[in-house]
């Protein structure tokens, strides 16, 4: 099998632009390039397979998930792209605060049940993707901004892309395979008819950043801050610091009780942010840095996370809830095995796309899924702020929230559905 080299200095800038080098074939095309994206594509590379990226925006390009766990660390340093991450100067993070009303129950990511990265950042979107995906192009993938997928044709031997860039130029690239990390773009469910009812109510999310002036141990900026509204459960909000004193704030409800029209957002979050007692110490009156932005119906599922040709990483395969930060840790897990998978296929092993990809990543995902229904239901709340905690357990639950839920040592893994349930009973019962 022919390996292609990675490129010299020369060609770098090449790979991150809009020019259309000629392409007839490659070995994967990636559509999207966000984390998954990125991530995927300098797996890939490692493995000598020629890549080519294709992304509908221009980055930078602002971004929601800004705050990383821990476990996505891993596949950040297995892909190549942990010492550019960690140089870029972003917001430490070690764990998570959760507060209502008068209760504050703090999880540190370092003491938890699985071993592993405890620490990592909250990053401004625009920043940590665009320094992912430029890892890519200097490991040797091809990147091409404005570009975007018309259709995708698995009839034949190889799949077909059709792609037009931005001048309205069309072209059709053959490719051995193809992954599918368009994010909330979801490209092939959508051309391919792949979209699946979801099992989680229709949300939405209001959200800007403010400078927050915080004074010194005024709060933990190495943690995001989840707080419950006061009067209702089902509502919540973050607070997530983020380097140069910005912090970026949102909350979180069914979508009606969202519902506003985009002049009167601003106003809409300010008085929730009022509300919520922590929130409205920490930030009050500062000022919104950007427009109160409006994101809804995120939440998405679908048939089959891979079918003859194509795979579907992150989101958009399924996205869940934002409320643990789960996002951009399935999506880098979904790279990491995505890749693993197809990697035994190019080299002609026989491979079971479901037994090696799809069943593993659900897992992950489902052990988040028991996670955040138990959030809206109250359950887990009662979990996180029950006085008397177990150390043990505790570390199990600090694992989870830290992004490891594919570790099946942790019980609350192997069997969260039933773990947590249980676990409820005694502190309620008690």
């Amino acid at each position: 099998m022919q390996r292609n080299a990675a490129p010299g200095k020369q060609t770098i800038e090449a790979n991150l632009g809009t020019h259309v080098m000629k392409h007839t074939a490659v070995d994967v095309v990636i559509i999207g390039a966000g984390p998954a994206g990125a991530v995927a594509a300098a797996l890939l590379r490692k493995a000598g397979r020629s890549v080519l990226v294709l992304e509908r925006q221009h980055f930078p390009r602002f971004s929601i998930g800004e705050s990383l766990l821990p476990q996505s660390m891993a596949y950040l340093e297995e892909a190549g792209m942990l010492q550019a991450v960690v140089e870029a100067g972003f917001q430490y993070k070690n764990g998570a605060q959760f507060v209502y009303r008068d209760q504050s129950s703090s999880f540190d990511f370092r003491d938890k049940h699985s071993a592993g990265w405890g620490t990592t950042y909250q990053v401004e979107r625009a920043v940590f993707d665009e320094i992912l995906i430029r890892c890519a192009a200097e490991q040797g993938a091809e990147v091409r901004f404005g570009h975007t997928v018309q259709a995708v044709h698995t009839e034949g031997a190889a799949p077909l892309v059709d792609v037009s860039d931005e001048a309205g130029h069309a072209y059709r690239i053959e490719a051995r395979f193809v992954f599918d990390a368009s994010g909330f773009g979801r490209v092939l469910p959508r051309l391919l008819n792949l979209e699946a009812p979801t099992r989680m109510p229709t949300r939405a999310a209001l959200f800007s950043h403010v400078y927050d002036g915080l004074a010194a141990g005024a709060s933990d900026r190495n943690k995001i801050c989840v707080a419950t509204h006061p009067e209702r459960r089902d509502v919540w909000f973050w607070m997530i610091p983020l380097a140069g004193g910005r912090s970026s704030v949102g909350c979180v409800a069914e979508s009606s009780f969202l519902d506003v029209p985009e002049s009167e957002r601003e106003a809409k979050l300010r008085a929730l942010i009022r509300k919520e007692p922590t929130l409205n110490r920490l930030i009050g009156d500062a000022p919104f840095l950007m427009p109160v932005r409006h994101i809804g119906g995120y939440s998405a599922n679908v048939e089959r996370l891979h079918g003859p040709g194509y795979a579907l990483l992150g989101n958009a395969g399924e996205f869940l809830d934002p409320v643990f930060s789960s996002g951009v840790t399935i999506a880098l897990r979904s790279a990491h095995l995505a890749v693993q998978t197809l990697n035994r296929q190019l080299d002609g092993e026989p491979v079971d796309w479901t037994a090696q990809y799809d069943v593993p990543l659900r897992k992950g995902i489902d052990t988040f899924r028991a996670f955040v229904e138990r959030w809206y239901t109250g359950e887990l709340q009662d979990i996180i702020f029950y006085p008397d905690q177990t150390p043990s357990i505790r570390r199990m639950i600090s694992a989870v929230l830290a992004g490891y839920a594919w570790d099946e040592s942790n019980p609350y893994v192997a069997d969260p559905v039933r773990r947590l349930n249980a676990l409820h009973e005694v502190c309620t019962q008690r």
